[in-house]
């Protein structure tokens, strides 16, 4: 095979890797949109990928033969048209997620197990057929590679080579520029373009190459890509199978743990995996990078060598992943620097899979692309069932720290098996580097609830399949935190959340609904009210912290006209009929999350309008701390969805409470909206007051009145859309680029 045609190939499966890797982040962010920013959604999503890849490998593998003997088509052909049904997808899995989302919503909550089944299923039928696609295309290319070059041992390496760096680069770019320039659906729609350049040049190859079929061209076809064409003595070992599988296994299962683990210092759940998986392809390509320049010289690594290599790498993460080590709190430059050594614990375990995985391939299969599809298969295999080991079995149960240490132990395993094979020197190091790094870890490493733990005068740590839950009392400040992110504090913003719309509501208000149950805060002040009142949490660890913040929790929970519901908010308004006086959104911070943006959007508040009653007010939050054009992002979005709407700055200066509704909001004293309440509501609003004049404490909000189109931006573009989520993806306008 000439040196052009080498790079064509490199060149297509270069392309092939970057929309992979498009439509894998993508697809991430609209199941979360779909069916639930929860851990789970991130697992099987990952999982299918992988379970696509997986059978495309082996099915690819094991009948290219019989469709090129059949047929008289190069196996390129086939590529080809495994690329064009790929970028079909791009157009077909967004109105799958829709369809699916509707049809889950009579499952009643998200924490239900038929639920959890259900949305499994749903996105497995959504995306398992083209990740199917994607997991033939390196077969089908080993045979056409065969085709031409009939000793040729090495192109799984070549290949993976390739569509390992295109994958880095459609990670990084979807992340920090497609989506952020482009949105989501036209961001699918270049992946899809290029999916059918792609399919185009290789039908040109394959259209180039075309012969009379003859029983000689059907013969040497056919031995090009069955048991004949392996090499004379190849006899793999089935030793190879058992660590594919199990380097496949934990790897991934470590993904879904560093999403959730490196959270607090990477902030934003959408860069958190997109970098942790940029740098683990970046780490995977140089390994592999390095695999094949030893491969040029005939001096490969020993896999013993390597595996001893693992067993070191494996503890790092854990060690480095201390907050004496990583502080949570820092500014912008300090963050980067953080930030870049978080992701770098990592870089040496996945460079020495990618040198690794590639190897082990190349030796088992010996350049056949059924054997080659066999191990790749069961590479992935690990890959589908660690994501869902990691998520439903270890995490719910245990800290991040002791999930890692569990996902390292196949590592270990085989550095025991392979001790004998290691020269004396090598031994001594690894031994001793892999025994001190667990040992600190194990007993010396601290993790974000111990350094809470030991600024507290008590600590809670809840947790179960969507994440982990801390509620801390430090310094007598008490504060809830999930997966290390600080959500709320008490403080009265959360009371007045609720009592300003129902004050300013025309008429007595009978019922409320609160997405975002926090602290339970909010969802106690409206029942002061006495009135039907329903809050919708997405994490139910949550809830279950309700105690730890407020001494009446329980008779606040016995309340009959209270009702909690573990739910995605969007969902929930999706699956009721219901309709309610006033709704009150507080998203989870910070502004620049998933969870933010679906409850921000012009998508969220077009629901939200269908279940108000008559003068019912939708009160949304802007919380302190919040970018510029981030808060005239969300004026924006309710402006353009609401006829009429007010802004009133907060008690604690920085939020911005945001009132908006189908009819006009009257405007009233202080006095006339203090006489609205309730004496118990009276009594909640003062709680936290510095001063029991109720007239006063109105006073300060309403001299706090701002002109909401003081808050729009002159760019009718800075809105938040669930197509273009303005505040989630912000990097190159921090950076001046956008």
């Amino acid at each position: 095979m000439n040196l052009f045609t080498r790079r064509v190939l490199f060149f297509l499966f270069f392309l092939s890797g970057f929309c992979s890797l498009v439509y894998q982040v993508v697809w991430t962010r609209l199941a979360f949109a779909a069916f639930g920013i929860i851990t789970p959604v991130l697992s099987v999503v990952l999982s299918v990928f992988m379970l696509g890849l997986a059978i495309g490998s082996w099915a690819g593998g094991r009948f290219i033969a019989v469709w090129v003997e059949k047929t008289g088509l190069s196996a390129i052909v086939f590529y080809a048209g495994a690329e064009g049904l790929i970028g079909l997808s791009a157009f077909v899995v967004p109105k799958l997620f829709a369809a699916g989302e509707t049809v889950l919503l009579a499952t009643g909550q998200s924490n239900s197990f038929s639920y959890l089944l259900l949305s499994a299923l749903v996105l497995a039928f959504s995306i398992l057929p083209w990740c199917v696609c994607m997991g033939t295309t390196f077969p089908l290319m080993m045979a056409y590679v065969r085709e031409r070059d009939r000793q040729n041992a090495d192109s799984f390496s070549f290949l993976y080579l390739a569509n390992v760096l295109g994958a880095m680069s459609g990670t990084l770019l979807t992340a920090i520029m497609l989506v952020e320039v482009f949105g989501f659906h036209h961001t699918l729609g270049l992946a899809a373009t290029v999916n059918f350049i792609i399919a185009a040049i290789g039908f040109g190859l394959g259209w180039g190459q075309r012969t009379p079929v003859s029983t000689g061209t059907l013969e040497r076809q056919r031995l090009a890509t069955s048991e004949a064409a392996l090499l004379p003595g190849h006899h793999p070992s089935r030793l190879i199978k058992w660590i594919l599988f199990s380097t496949g296994f934990s790897a991934m299962g470590m993904e879904v743990v560093w999403t959730r683990a490196f959270t607090p210092v990477l902030k934003t759940q959408v860069y958190s995996f997109a970098f942790i998986v940029f740098t683990y392809l970046g780490a995977t390509f140089s390994g592999s990078l390095w695999y094949r320049h030893h491969l040029r010289k005939h001096s490969p690594c020993r896999m013993a060598t390597l595996i001893a290599l693992l067993a070191v790498a494996t503890f790092i993460p854990g060690v480095v992943c201390d907050p004496r080590i990583v502080p949570m709190s820092y500014g912008y430059t300090l963050y980067v620097n953080i930030a870049v050594i978080t992701l770098a614990s990592i870089v040496p375990l996945c460079a020495i899979l990618g040198y690794l995985t590639p190897g082990l391939i190349d030796e088992y299969a010996g350049g056949h692309p059924g054997l080659a599809g066999e191990a790749y298969a069961i590479n992935v295999l690990g890959c589908i069932l660690g994501p869902l080991s990691a998520c439903y079995v270890l995490l719910p149960w245990m800290s991040e720290r002791s999930a890692l240490m569990i996902l390292s132990l196949p590592f270990v395993g085989f550095y025991f098996r392979s001790w004998k094979a290691l020269p004396f020197e090598l031994r001594m190091v690894s031994g001793w580097g892999a025994g001190l790094l667990a040992a600190w870890s194990l007993f010396f490493s601290n993790n974000f609830e111990d350094v809470l733990a030991n600024h507290s005068n008590r600590i809670e740590v809840r947790r179960d399949y969507a994440a982990s839950v801390i509620s801390a009392d430090p310094e007598g400040n008490k504060v809830l935190l999930v997966n290390g992110i600080g959500m709320t504090i008490l403080t009265p913003n959360t009371k007045f959340m609720v009592h300003l719309p129902l004050a300013f509501h025309n008429g007595p208000p009978q019922s409320a609904l609160i997405i975002c149950f926090g602290m339970g805060t909010s969802y106690r002040s409206a029942l002061s009210w006495n009135i039907e009142t329903t809050a919708v949490e997405l994490v139910p660890s949550v809830t279950k912290a309700f105690g730890f913040y407020h001494a009446d929790a329980a008779q606040v929970l016995s309340n009959p006209k209270g009702h909690i519901v573990i739910d995605d908010g969007r969902r929930f308004l999706a699956r009721v009929r219901e309709k309610y006086d006033v709704i009150v959104i507080d998203p989870p911070p910070p502004v620049e999350t998933a969870g933010s943006s679906l409850l921000y959007s012009t998508g969220f508040y077009k629901l939200a309008r269908q279940h108000l009653k008559p003068y019912g007010i939708l009160q949304v939050w802007s919380p302190p701390g919040a970018e510029l054009p981030s808060i005239q992002a969300i004026a924006r979005s309710v402006y353009e969805s609401f006829p009429y709407t007010r802004c009133f700055g907060s008690i604690d200066p920085g939020g911005i409470h945001i009132l908006a509704s189908m009819n006009p909001i009257e405007p009233c004293t202080a006095k006339e909206l203090a006489a609205r309440l309730p004496a118990d509501a009276k009594k909640d609003l003062l709680e936290w007051s510095p001063s029991p004049d109720l007239t006063g404490y109105f006073g300060l909000v309403l001299a706090n009145e701002l002109a909401i189109k003081t808050c729009l931006n002159p760019n009718p573009e800075i809105r938040i859309t669930d197509d273009r989520p303005y505040n989630e993806y912000f990097l190159l306008r921090k950076i001046g680029w956008f």
